[in-house]
Order: structure tokens, then sequence, then C-alpha cells
């Protein structure tokens, strides 16, 4: 694997003056804040062999469309991998040991709908559920939407965000493909599915319905991983379709960085990307240390957006490093 990587190494070392302040802070929200905006989220947790580690939890976010399923692999490696091989042994990654929080984001998988989107509201679940699941700090890492709602809990609650890893995402550009995401949606808003088809048969009806505006077939696959039998009959989209259309302009395809609480996020920050993806660009690194000042770049070679999908041994060997203690 080949890695780019550039580290601001004497940034972090100002971070260990100020723990003991911040762990103070942290401590108050958590117990003080009652968060009215937020929804509940659902999740599923995946716990390390030794559940006396003492490695603060990490919480996971998918992507737009997307859900917790998509790191259900991932997430079992995360929280229990087995690496390491030295001399014919092999032992647990010390940094893998984390209990391990995949999330449902609101309007997808199996979370609550409702009729507003954007990453402040991303942020205030995420800030819901660390208070009921009585987490004073975590790790927090999100993919693409993901990435952008995590960076949002951190320029919102700084205090409770032990580090951050955002995956092929910037809070200040984004890809040209995104662009055609709203004639995603309005195509699978019209779609209807004979409700006696078989799921089998369901997926291949609107697969070809899809496939003229949607060639590639790897976004097709992705798209009806929502697709799903209704409790009264028929078939229906698991995520919220008709929700994530009405806010994609502005909420969803831009990143208000300028209206939220804080400005920046002082700790320490990863940037992981595919190197084939445009979502986060080299050219991009000095306008997003203005926000992240402590923010570390690194691509994956042979990634595009879907990075740990892409990759996903080299996505594992890289981010064991991001989570040493």
């Amino acid at each position: 694997m080949q890695l780019l990587r550039r580290t601001n190494i004497l940034r972090w070392g100002k971070l260990s003056i100020h723990k003991g302040l911040r762990d103070d802070l942290r401590r108050q929200i958590s117990s003080s804040v009652v968060r009215c905006a937020g929804v509940p989220m659902s999740y599923t947790l995946h716990s390390p062999p030794d559940s006396t580690s003492s490695q603060p939890p990490l919480i996971i976010m998918h992507g737009l469309m997307g859900s917790k399923t998509n790191w259900k692999s991932l997430g079992k490696a995360i929280a229990s991998r087995m690496g390491m091989e030295s001399q014919g042994t092999t032992k647990l990654t010390d940094s893998f040991l984390h209990q391990v929080f995949t999330v449902d984001a609101r309007n997808h998988g199996d979370s609550p709908h409702t009729d507003d989107h954007s990453y402040p509201l991303l942020a205030e679940d995420i800030l819901l559920f660390m208070q009921q699941h009585s987490i004073p700090t975590a790790t927090l890492m999100g993919h693409s939407m993901g990435g952008r709602a995590v960076m949002a809990t951190a320029l919102m609650e700084p205090s409770v965000v032990d580090r951050l890893v955002v995956l092929d995402m910037s809070p200040v550009g984004t890809s040209k493909s995104i662009s055609s995401l709203p004639r995603f949606l309005e195509i699978m808003l019209r779609i209807a599915v004979p409700p006696d088809l078989s799921p089998p048969q369901a997926k291949t009806h609107v697969d070809n319905l899809l496939k003229p505006a949607i060639p590639e077939a790897g976004i097709r696959q992705f798209l009806l991983t929502n697709l799903t039998q209704a409790p009264e009959g028929g078939y229906t989209w698991r995520v919220n379709v008709k929700g994530i259309a009405k806010n994609f302009n502005p909420h969803i395809s831009t990143f208000p960085a300028a209206s939220l609480p804080h400005h920046s996020f002082e700790g320490e920050t990863f940037f992981i990307a595919g190197a084939l993806s445009d979502y986060l660009r080299p050219k991009d690194e000095e306008a997003v240390e203005e926000i992240f000042p402590q923010a570390s770049f690194h691509y994956l070679e042979g990634a595009g957006h879907w990075l740990h999908a892409d990759q996903p041994a080299a996505f594992l060997n890289l981010l064991s490093l991001v989570l040493l203690p």
C-alpha cells in the first residue's frame, strides 16, 4: 500500500496541555445539557474482546443513502480485529480495542424519518446518542454525509470529541458528481413496484427502471439496498427519499461551517480520502486547516469515494495507526 501522508506533530503536542480542562468540560456538558433537537438513532454495538479497555468508544456514521449495515463487517473488525502478526504469533492490535457503535442517521435505515435534515440536526442526533448512552467523550468517524455530520458535532460541542476521523469528505468543497443526486432522488420518488413481485423480482424490476439514468451498476446496487417490503404489503424505500430531496439544497449539498457555534476544532482530526476521488482534494487542504488546524491528510491509492469498500485491508491498516492511543 502506498500512502501519501502529511502530519503536523508539533501541533498535536499542544493538546496534552489542556487535557484536564477538556475532560472537566466533557463531564459538565454530558451531564447537564438536554438535547432537544435530536432524534434517537438506531444502532449496532460491537464490543471488543477486552471489556476492560479504557479506549473511548468509536461512533461511526454512514454516508447519504447508506445505513449502519454498510459498516457491519468493518465495525466488527475495528472492535475485535486480530492483527499485527509478529514472529508467527497474532496479538490484539491495541489501537482497535474500542467499543464501536454504528448508527443509522435520521431518515436512513431504522432511524426515525423527519421533515428536516441538516448537518446541525445530525450533530444534535449524535450528541443526544452520546447522552443517552452515557458516553462523555468519543472518537467520531463518518463517511461522506456522515463525515460532515461528525465535523458539525465537533464544531458544536468540541469538548465531547476525543478525535475526529473524516472519510472522503471536505468542509469546504465537494465532488461534481453530487449534482446528479437530486436526479436519482426524483427517479426513486416516481418508481412504483408491483406488490405481487418477490423481493428478487422487485429488485430486478427497480434496477431496470434505474438503469437508463444510472448506468453505473455499483450505484444502482447501493440504492437498491434501501428497497424493502412494507409492513402493510408492497415495497417502499427504507430511506426517506422525499425528506432528503426536500433538504438536499442547500442543507445537504453544502456545509454550514460559518454558522456553527465554533469556527474551528482544535482536536486531532484525520482526513482519509480515496486517491481516485474528488470529494477531498489536496488543493483544499489549506482551507480545511483553517477550520481544523490539527488536521492530517491521508490518501488511499486505488480507492474511490467508497474507500473502505474499495480497499478494506489498506483502510483498516491506516485506521489502526489513526486510532493509536
